[in-house]
């Protein structure tokens, strides 16, 4: 599909998507959803006050997601593979906040330098470099500085044709919220629904010392997706009162 037919197609969005231009266009493929169901108050750790943590059935999610972020670039320019390929992990919860519902970063970890650097200067997003190799059926990344370490075998399975709530819970989020030093940032998005598929886990080791109370035995649920393609609005800033 094309960029105009995917920003037509808006029947599965909970609001609409912003008036103005949209400013950033990326596909996230290849994409592995890890997901646990965790305890609100070690959560709460984690979260800026600033924001609400989203619920379902009265429980908080907190997902690990490895993909492969391809053509990423401004709108009107053309991508350029050695900055706009990388492969991603981002480990997320879930949370209200404006009258929408979104993702916030507990981590995010890039597998090219130049990539995180640029992204992170774009975006303020808190993207740090974390060595990553991927081949089929495989995901692996480690990081010595925090001793962060994914590795994933997989095979993936049938299309989810008839999706659960709690997938669309976990998957259909057109908002993210991130926190700086002096702000809440917030960024629209907007994608087709997630095509899922079922995946099962070979062999998983997930170690990440900092959330080591979150991200406790085997994920509760998992997903696979080929992807989608996405395009991003500017970022909306607002000053915070005082540190979280």
């Amino acid at each position: 599909m094309t960029i105009r037919e995917i920003l037509n197609k808006r029947d599965h969005r909970p609001w609409e998507i912003p008036a103005e231009n949209w400013k950033y266009y990326q596909e996230w493929n290849h994409s592995i959803f890890l997901h646990w169901e965790v305890d609100l108050e070690d959560l709460k750790k984690f979260v800026p006050k600033e924001l609400d943590i989203d619920l379902f059935e009265g429980k908080p999610w907190v997902s690990v997601v490895a993909f492969t972020m391809e053509k990423i670039r401004p709108k009107n320019l053309p991508s350029f593979a050695p900055i706009s390929n990388f492969d991603e992990i981002n480990i997320r919860t879930y949370i209200r906040s404006n009258n929408k519902t979104g993702v916030y970063f507990l981590s995010i970890e890039g597998g090219t330098k130049l990539s995180c650097k640029i992204a992170k200067g774009i975006s303020e997003l808190p993207y740090r470099f974390s060595k990553m190799k991927r081949s089929p059926n495989k995901f692996e990344s480690w990081n010595s500085e925090f001793n962060d370490r994914l590795e994933v075998e997989y095979k993936v399975g049938g299309v989810v044709s008839k999706k659960t709530a709690l997938d669309k819970w976990l998957t259909e989020r057109y908002a993210l919220f991130q926190d700086s030093e002096d702000s809440m940032n917030e960024f629209d998005i907007h994608h087709l629904e997630w095509p899922i598929q079922e995946i099962d886990l070979t062999k998983i080791k997930v170690n990440y010392p900092r959330f080591d109370t979150l991200l406790k035995n085997d994920p509760h649920k998992m997903r696979y997706s080929s992807g989608v393609k996405v395009m991003a609005w500017g970022m909306n800033k607002t000053t915070r009162q005082d540190s979280k």
